[in-house]
């Protein structure tokens, strides 16, 4: 451990300052209005440091002391500083150059001893340009990807807390220009801080230099600015090529990070080309200022398994920040979630799919104006496709307008493709997962409680529309002076999902609109959106099916099975050549499909951890295969309370079938509570049979699974009184 007053190290810290921080539920946690964050003080030396160029060669860490090795710590110390190069010894010396150019930390570890287990919190990153630069480790291979779908070279380099330590920050960015590459970082995290955490955990955290002036009124970031002058943002900074959460060899750690990226305060942050995976929170987050942050090609699988469940959220003053060409896939809510953002953001070219695992919300959810949302792949939500709200962006009542929805493609909606909400609905599941179709909404008090000023979706002339000549006729009515972009649907949905964007037509002054489509047959569905360049766009029209008079019969055209779950694949080998496959003979598969739980209790049992390895190496045999893990209690206590002991227990079967390398997207979880019994009797026996996770196998592709009724875990309660 690195002393109270180690030489030639950082200087002791003041008292720290206090600053609020957006809501952050994170296991333990409970939801609180505002959170905290105390920034160490940095001892900067007098005059600027001397750039180095510095090499780790030891994965080691503690005290700072002249040895046969330089650590990372010393070697931050060094490029802030806050270490003397003439305190080192003749060995360490060896490893540091001057640099005409940027200060670097480069690696060069042992091939057997490249993760780094930090025995407590690195020095922030003070000095600006620094390069900290993992692919700078020997056998690192920047060719190489782990994903076909967005090449990602495998890090060698690990960075994560030491087995019995829990550290909250990987890395602390405080400066301008600051670069991070090539390093796997996670286990970052907190549990035992109360109610209140008193600095954000996070792989990598963004902000400024100094603490924040003592605020003791709390105050929302976006309605009261709470930074001062000094307060100075880091530009500039970088964050690329690295895997946030996930080990080098693509697993889950033991220890799982609280949040990947966490931009608190700062302007122009790059995050690029990172896996990010596995978080107890959000993957990427900003807080009170992330102007012009810029979140491209990314891949985020599998996050929010314990707190705050969306892959992406944005609030705070965001003002011309993009997501573009990023892989969101199997987290746990929303894919990307905007709350009460001052500035817009546009969201475009991503694939947002399988989300939603745990909690049913929109894949992106809106709050705010003139945000865009185009040209993304969406599908496969345990809720709508874009749902913004009716909220105002500062707290108050109001209609978020402006919102530009155009060229994306929808499919598999638990919802609407587009769903403007409204403030009749005021629950939070309808903020959250949409509240369905509006009615037609012309009075200037519905253009104010309505998402983008209530403009109404497009009616067609006719629920059937008529082909001739090769032609589909469209007609119909919608908002005047609105581009009407029309859609090929697939599904047997009434309204949507918009699959497919065909062609855009204009309204005239008096809101008409026609035209006719090609390459349509008879018994295809279409539907439509409306955007009016005031107000933004609309929800789908009601769909029409296109019919042939002189056809003896409509037929629709064949629906496409959507492929199995599956975020990321690896780089296509070399193709072997072909050999004959002899017949498959069928296959029967026997799999238990029930574990049990002790009384109030959610945690796995040695047991029930048996049962589940069997259901984790079927899934791992046929990876066509998908589960619905169902959770279920006795008939004790109130709905509520059974309700989320229900999800609890669903989530721990979850997160360890996860743990034994179970892609997310492959897994949904539910909670039925009490509602579902498995008897009808009150014994001791019964009841221990009601406290239960149930497995549902689906798409087994015509594999016959027998499912086994096990009971050897079944954990009976002492004859006492009630619960």
């Amino acid at each position: 451990m690195i002393p109270k007053n180690p030489p030639n190290s950082l200087k002791p810290t003041k008292k720290p300052s206090l600053l609020p921080l957006p809501l952050c539920p994170l296991r333990p946690l409970r939801f609180v209005p505002f959170l905290l964050i105390t920034l160490p003080q940095i001892a900067i030396a007098q005059s600027s440091p001397t750039a180095f160029r510095v090499i780790v060669n030891s994965n080691q860490d503690g005290q700072i002391q002249p040895d046969d090795k330089l650590t990372l710590r010393e070697a931050i110390a060094l490029v802030n500083g806050n270490l003397s190069a003439e305190k080192l010894s003749n060995q360490e010396k060896a490893q540091v150059q001057p640099s005409n150019d940027n200060a670097r930390i480069e690696f060069n570890l042992p091939p057997n001893q490249t993760t780094i287990q930090l025995q407590q919190e690195l020095p922030p990153l003070a000095t600006p340009k620094l390069i900290i630069d993992g692919t700078s480790q020997p056998s690192y291979d920047a060719s190489r990807s782990a994903t076909a779908e967005i090449a990602i070279p495998q890090p060698i380099v690990a960075i994560t807390p030491a087995a019995n330590q829990e550290i909250l920050r990987g890395f602390t960015v405080v400066a301008d220009n600051v670069q991070i590459r090539g390093l796997s970082i996670y286990g970052f995290r907190s549990l035992n801080q109360g109610a209140t955490l008193t600095t954000p955990p996070a792989d990598i955290f963004i902000s400024h230099r100094l603490p924040p002036p003592n605020t003791k009124q709390q105050q929302l970031p976006n309605s009261n600015f709470p930074f001062g002058d000094k307060d100075i943002p880091p530009k500039g900074v970088v964050i690329e090529n690295n895997w946030l959460g996930i080990t080098p060899d693509e697993k889950m750690p033991e220890k799982t990070s609280a949040f990947g990226v966490y931009v608190f305060n700062s302007t122009g942050t790059t995050i690029r080309r990172n896996r990010i995976y596995y978080h107890e929170g959000s993957a990427i987050i900003t807080s009170v200022r992330a102007e012009n942050t810029l979140m491209v090609e990314n891949i985020i699988v599998g996050n929010g398994i314990a707190g705050m469940p969306d892959a992406v959220r944005l609030e705070g003053v965001i003002a011309n920040s993009q997501l573009q060409g990023n892989l969101i896939c199997g987290n746990d809510g929303a894919g990307v979630y905007l709350f009460k953002p001052t500035g817009n953001v546009k969201i475009h070219d991503n694939r947002i799919t399988f989300n939603g695992r745990r909690l049913r919300r929109a894949a992106v959810y809106l709050m705010g104006n003139e945000n865009q949302v185009s040209d993304n792949e969406i599908r496969h939500q345990t809720g709508p496709g874009v749902a913004v709200t009716a909220f105002g962006t500062h707290g108050t009542f109001g209609s978020a307008i402006a919102n530009i929805i155009q060229n994306n493609q929808f499919s598999d909606l638990e919802g609407l493709s587009i769903d403007l909400n409204t403030q009749q609905q005021l629950n939070i599941s309808d903020f959250q997962r949409g509240d369905g179709p509006n009615p037609k909404r012309n009075s200037p008090n519905r253009r104010l409680e309505t998402a983008n000023g209530a403009v109404n979706a497009p009616e067609f002339a006719s629920s059937q529309l008529l082909l001739v000549n090769g032609q589909a006729l469209i007609s119909g009515q919608a908002d005047p002076d609105t581009q009407v972009q029309i859609y090929r649907v697939q599904g047997n949905e009434n309204y949507g999902p918009l699959s497919e964007p065909l062609t855009t037509l204009t309204a005239d002054e008096k809101g008409n609109f026609s035209g006719s489509l090609t390459g349509l047959r008879a018994g295809d569905k279409i539907s439509a959106i409306a955007t009016h360049p005031k107000y933004g766009t609309s929800e789908p029209a009601y769909n029409a099916v296109i019919t042939d008079p002189s056809a003896k019969n409509d037929s629709p055209s064949p629906v496409k099975n959507s492929p199995p779950p599956k975020c990321v694949s690896a780089p296509p080998q070399p193709e072997p050549t072909p050999q004959p496959e002899p017949k498959p003979e069928p296959i029967r598969l026997k799999v238990p499909r029930i574990i049990h739980f002790a009384l109030d209790k959610d945690f796995i049992s040695q047991q029930s951890s048996t049962v589940l390895n069997q259901v984790a190496q079927v899934l791992q045999q046929y990876p066509f295969i998908v589960i619905e893990i169902e959770g279920h209690t006795d008939i004790r206590a109130s709905h509520a309370y059974n309700l989320d002991l229900g999800k609890r227990r669903a989530m721990s079967a979850r997160n360890y079938l996860l743990k034994q390398g179970i892609a997310a997207e492959r897994m949904t979880i539910r909670s039925f509570g009490e509602k579902q019994r498995r008897t009808s009797g009150n014994t001791v026996i019964d009841t221990a049979r009601d406290r239960r996770v149930e497995i549902i196998f689906k798409d087994t592709r015509g594999l016959e699974i027998i499912l086994e009724e096990q009971e050897k875990d079944l954990q009976i309660e002492a004859i006492r009184g009630g619960r």
